[in-house]
C-alpha cells in the first residue's frame, strides 16, 4: 500500500493493478470502498482493452488470442518506480504471460500526484517493440453514491457542455447497433437507478472534458479528463457510481475483424508514446 498526502487530500494506491484504493478530501471518503457484495473493485485500470471483445477473442494477423473483459492490467502486479509523500509512479510491461493473450510489446506507466488542485492520474503508453502497438486504455474510478452528507436520490451530474449526440448501449456485453437518445441534452443529469437498467451509458462522441458530481449537502466532486470516450455505470441500487474516461470501448456487435480495425483503438509506431490523464478535485458542499 502506497499512501499519499497533500493539503486536504489523502490517497492510497496498491501495486496490484496500480489501483487507486482510497481518495479522501478533508477526511471524507470520495471513492467507493470495494464492498464485494456489490462490486469488489474501486478504480481499476482498463488495458489493453476497454469493455469486451466479441467472443473474448483478439484477432491479429491471422491468429486468435483469448482476452477477457477490460484486459489484464487490473489483475497484474505493477512495478513501483518511485514514491514520495504526494506522488507515485507505477509501471507495467509486456511479459511471456501477457504475450499469450496480447501479442504486443508495451510499456504502460501511471503517475498519481496530489496537489492543492486534487488528484491527477497521468498514463503514458509507449511502444518499445519493432512493430506497431494497438491498444485501448481506460480509467474506471468508482465514487460513493451517495457522497458523504448527500441523499442518494438528489445526486446529479453536470457536464461542461450539452451533449446532443446519441449515446450507445451494450447488448450481451457488446456495443449495440442502434444509437440511443442522449440523456445529456438538458443539464444537469438527475441520477436514478432506471438509467442503468440496460447497463452502462456509453458516449463515443462526447464534447465535454469536465463534469461535476454532487448533491445538496455533499462535496462537489469535479472530474476532468482528456480521453475521447466516456462511460457511466453502476448496478441498480448499488452505492457507487463509476465515471469512466476511455480511449476505446467494447466491440460493436458482430465485429470479427483484425484488432487493428477495432473502433476506438489507437496505433503507436515503434518508439512512439502517448499520454492521457484525468483529475479529481473536491469543493465545498452545496447549500
Amino acid at each position: 500500500m502506497i499512501q499519499l498526502r497533500h493539503g486536504d487530500y489523502e490517497a492510497e494506491v496498491v501495486a496490484l493493478g496500480a489501483e487507486l484504493s482510497a481518495l479522501r478530501w478533508r477526511g471524507l471518503d470520495l471513492l467507493w470502498d470495494g464492498d464485494p457484495r456489490w462490486w469488489g473493485r474501486r478504480a481499476p485500470v482498463l488495458f489493453p482493452i476497454v469493455g469486451r471483445l466479441n467472443g473474448d477473442t483478439l484477432r491479429h494477423e491471422g491468429r486468435a488470442y483469448h482476452l477477457a473483459q477490460h484486459g489484464f492490467a487490473r489483475d497484474l502486479p505493477w512495478e513501483t518506480l518511485g514514491a514520495d509523500d504526494r506522488s507515485t509512479t507505477l509501471r507495467l510491461r509486456d511479459s511471456i504471460q501477457t504475450r499469450e493473450v496480447y501479442p504486443f510489446a508495451f510499456e504502460l506507466t501511471q503517475a498519481l500526484t496530489l496537489s492543492d488542485e486534487g488528484l491527477r492520474a497521468l498514463f503514458t503508453l509507449g511502444n518499445p517493440g519493432a512493430s506497431d502497438l494497438i491498444a485501448c486504455l481506460g480509467a474506471h474510478p468508482a465514487f460513493r453514491w451517495p457522497l458523504p452528507g448527500g441523499r442518494r436520490e438528489e445526486h446529479r451530474i453536470e457536464f461542461e457542455r450539452e451533449e446532443p449526440e446519441p449515446m450507445r448501449r451494450l447488448k450481451n456485453g457488446l456495443l449495440g447497433p442502434a444509437p440511443q437518445p442522449s440523456p445529456l441534452t438538458t443539464s444537469p443529469l438527475l441520477l436514478n437507478d432506471t438509467l442503468f437498467e440496460e447497463d452502462a451509458l456509453i458516449f463515443d462522441r462526447l464534447r465535454s472534458r469536465r463534469l461535476k458530481f454532487t448533491a445538496p449537502g455533499a462535496p462537489l466532486v469535479e472530474l476532468a479528463w482528456d480521453f475521447p470516450h466516456f462511460g457511466i455505470w453502476t448496478k441498480p441500487g448499488a452505492p457507487f457510481l463509476c465515471l469512466e474516461p476511455w480511449q476505446g470501448f467494447a466491440d460493436p456487435e458482430g465485429f470479427d475483424g483484425d484488432f487493428g480495425d477495432k473502433p476506438g483503438a489507437i496505433r503507436l509506431a515503434p518508439g512512439e508514446a502517448r499520454t492521457w490523464s484525468y483529475c479529481i478535485a473536491a469543493r465545498e458542499a452545496l447549500p
